[in-house]
């Protein structure tokens, strides 16, 4: 048998009443077509990445089922694309990773762990914390000097001939004198 897991978004706004007759209506579906549910999971009202029909919410199911051909699946996804409940959705046939995956999810395996007090571990008061004081700190030994080992004197580079540079200055324009010429 091929398992599957189809998730969709619900629209909000509907009753209660609306939103599980809904996702019944789809189960339904899988169940005449002669699939079998394997676990059937309401996963609650949450915030949508990015506004869908002008909703900014939904509430999500994810239903992981089970049936001979996946021959139904083109038929239900048919459905979810008529119904104006159904704001997304989405059929992914699992492997046998996502298959384990899933059971271990479901059997507590994989998840959030609740904290119990004994597995909480609690610092102790009287050790000092791990960072050092600045002022409290001791001066470090000093580490013994490599020898002394006089440098080798740099190369001499060829020096570069001495050019004679001489500042001259521009004279300063003299006053253009307003001049009416004689065709005015």
């Amino acid at each position: 048998m091929r398992q599957y897991e189809v998730t969709f978004i619900v629209d909000p706004v509907l009753s209660g009443d609306e939103i599980k007759k809904t996702a019944k209506t789809y189960n339904d579906m899988i169940s005449k077509s002669g699939g079998k549910i394997v676990n059937e999971d309401n996963l609650g009202l949450k915030q949508l990445a990015y506004p869908i029909n002008k909703r900014s919410s939904g509430i999500y199911y994810c239903t992981e089922f089970q049936v001979e051909s996946g021959e139904m699946i083109a038929g239900m996804e048919l459905a979810f694309r008529r119904d104006e409940r159904i704001m997304r959705f989405l059929t992914v046939h699992l492997d046998k990773y996502g298959i384990k995956y899933n059971e271990d999810k479901r059997n507590g395996l994989i998840g959030t762990k609740k904290k119990n007090d004994k597995d909480e571990v609690k610092p102790d008061p009287s050790k000092k914390p791990p960072y050092k004081d600045k002022k409290k700190a001791a001066p470090r030994a000093a580490t013994p000097a490599a020898p002394a080992t006089t440098p080798a004197p740099a190369p001499v580079a060829a020096a570069a001939p001495v050019v004679a540079t001489e500042t001259v200055t521009a004279p300063e324009p003299t006053p253009v004198a307003n001049v009416k010429s004689e065709e005015e």
